[in-house]
């Protein structure tokens, strides 16, 4: 029998896309989205044959215009001619010709409510009587059950992708950029896609804010389920980056969602070739899945917890742990001098404390530990280790214990990348949960300092700690105006000195200041060869020669007096 705390996949109806169906009773699917222009037909058939080949089970490609997604029909007879026989997905923004074309040409489209029938969000408009609103509704309905229903007729299938910072300007009139209000742009949509009988539905939430794109998609869920709806969720941490940051992220965000067993399919969005995406989702899928074989993990739900919008649990302070102290990283050993980076060098050593460690395969003996004041240390061995961790936290709040807690897992034998995966959407899962005072990460094949640098990572991927320099960058994809991976790594090197600063490095228009909303200053493609610099959602500076967008971001954070030279 499983209970609260076991994995278990939440139920999803079957959508058909193609010949790879999605759904309960199916696999999780991994995917990912070429960064070519559908017009070069044959660079687009080889990106995605190298997709292919690296695992990817759906391939996304962008189509801006009816002639782009005119193109997807010949990409998709060449690959099935060569016997790459995946769906393709077209993805389309604000341009419904766009996506009635390509209804024809490939086996799925994504839409974005905030801009198939919304222009997109002008701000022309921020205050809606209950009857405009009522209109503005009937007004979605009208646009798109004609598409649907030419999806129904090609047996084409749909995602209803939600962006954070794509909102249209009726819901953010109503709920503001909030994950409540990306759920209901999505619930509007998929109104009309039940009213209309159309059955073969994906939708999405994604943000680049993992705390955000977590509470999005578990409201989502909630309200699905409220109006018996069962559609299939694809999950993604939008311009989550690249390397290894952009790895923790990913992690972070869809780890922690897995958990709760959610989730039908998956695209882990990297700043670099789309293939190095489908090894890093693959090992995610693979690793939470295995909970599916976990024993029985009986306890007791703590009632004043919300899975929802979990705050963060409260706890009493010992030394500098718990209480209002920022989440801390701890080490076994004694902390060495030279060994860490300065700004990330763990706090607490375990080296001389006597603390209380409980193995979470058993719920521990509630009055021992009520009777002491320290923190406990909770580790887990078991194959699922956040489910074992979460039923004995939920005993502690239960029993009303409130000393500070220290989540420890081991990777032992394990090589550096799974270590940083794993322990991401393991600790990802907790942190997001409300769950840890302090983390702390052992594996014997990784040094000290490579510990705590993926300890530190997953603190500010989960938004706990800022201890270097947030990059917030786009994929890449047909639309993007400039090398992407490049610019990237460049401006990385020039700024990553900037401690806890947010930059968001946005390869067109479409990903720019609405999908970098939490990104401090941008540097988004503005046309061929040309950048606009931004300070939050503000444009600052349009059009500058891309030769001259780095200096002139360096001059702008000087002139924010938010630059400090390199040591």
């Amino acid at each position: 029998m499983k209970t609260l705390f076991n994995y278990k996949r939440r139920h999803a109806d079957k959508v058909n896309i193609g010949n790879t169906p999605l759904g309960t009773g199916y696999p999780i699917r991994i995917q990912s989205m070429t960064n070519t222009s559908t017009n070069d037909v044959e660079g687009s058939v080889a990106q995605a044959k190298r997709m292919i080949d690296a695992g990817a089970e759906y391939v996304r490609l962008t189509a801006q215009g009816v002639r782009e997604a005119e193109s997807l029909g010949e990409i998709n007879r060449r690959l099935k001619a060569d016997g790459y026989d995946v769906p393709l997905v077209a993805d389309i923004h604000f341009n419904p010709k766009a996506a009635y074309a390509s209804a024809v040409n490939v086996e799925k489209v994504r839409i974005n409510p905030g801009n198939f029938v919304d222009p997109g969000r002008t701000f022309k408009k921020i205050d809606y009587t209950d009857d405009e609103y009522r209109a503005e509704i009937q007004r979605i309905n009208e646009a798109v059950a004609p598409f649907l229903k030419l999806c129904k007729e090609n047996g084409t299938a749909v995602r209803i992708g939600v962006n954070h910072g794509s909102l249209s300007d009726r819901i953010m009139s109503r709920y503001g950029n909030t994950p409540a209000g990306m759920a209901e742009s999505a619930m509007e949509f998929l109104r009309v896609c039940k009213t209309e009988g159309f059955e073969n539905v994906v939708v999405s939430m994604k943000a680049s804010n993992t705390v955000v794109m977590t509470e999005s998609v578990r409201r989502l869920v909630k309200a699905m389920a409220d109006e018996d709806m069962h559609y299939p969720i694809h999950l993604g941490v939008t311009e989550a980056g690249d390397g290894e940051d952009g790895r923790i992220k990913s992690a972070v965000g869809i780890g922690a969602l897995m958990a709760d067993g959610i989730g039908d399919t998956i695209r882990v969005s990297l700043s670099e070739a789309p293939e190095a995406e489908l090894p890093v989702a693959r090992e995610l899928v693979d690793y939470i899945t295995k909970r599916e074989d976990s024993p029985e993990l009986q306890g007791v739900w703590f009632e004043g917890y919300d899975p929802i919008v979990p705050e963060r649990m409260a706890t009493e302070a010992f030394e500098n742990l718990g209480g209002e102290n920022p989440t801390r990283v701890v080490i076994a050993g004694n902390i060495e001098s030279g060994v860490y980076d300065p700004d990330r060098t763990p706090e607490v050593s375990l080296a001389s404390k006597n603390w209380k460690v409980v193995d979470c395969a058993n719920i521990p003996d509630l009055e021992i530990i009520k009777a002491e004041k320290s923190p406990i240390i909770l580790t887990s061995h078991g194959i699922d280790p956040v489910g074992e961790i979460k039923r004995v936290i939920h005993a502690l709040m239960a029993a009303g214990i409130m000393r500070p807690i220290i989540i420890s897992l081991n990777y032992d034998g394990l090589d550096d990348d799974k270590v940083a995966l794993r322990a991401s959407a393991d600790m990802g899962a907790l942190l997001l949960s409300g769950f840890g005072d302090g983390i702390m990460i052992e594996a014997d094949r990784l040094s000290p300092r490579r510990r705590a640098d993926i300890a530190y990572g997953i603190l500010q991927a989960a938004r706990r700690r800022f201890t270097k320099t947030e990059y917030i960058s786009c994929p890449g994809c047909g639309r993007t105006l400039f090398d992407l991976q490049s610019t990237v790594k460049d401006i990385k090197q020039a700024t990553g000195h900037l401690k806890g600063l947010k930059i968001g490095v946005m390869g067109c228009i479409v990903n720019g200041p609405g999908e970098m909303a939490d990104a401090d200053y941008g540097y988004v493609g503005a046309a061929a060869g040309h950048v606009s610099l931004y300070k939050g959602k503000e444009c600052v500076e349009k059009n500058i020669p891309s030769e001259e967008a780095l200096p002139r971001l360096i001059e702008l954070l000087k002139a924010e007096g938010v630059w400090t030279d390199p040591k």
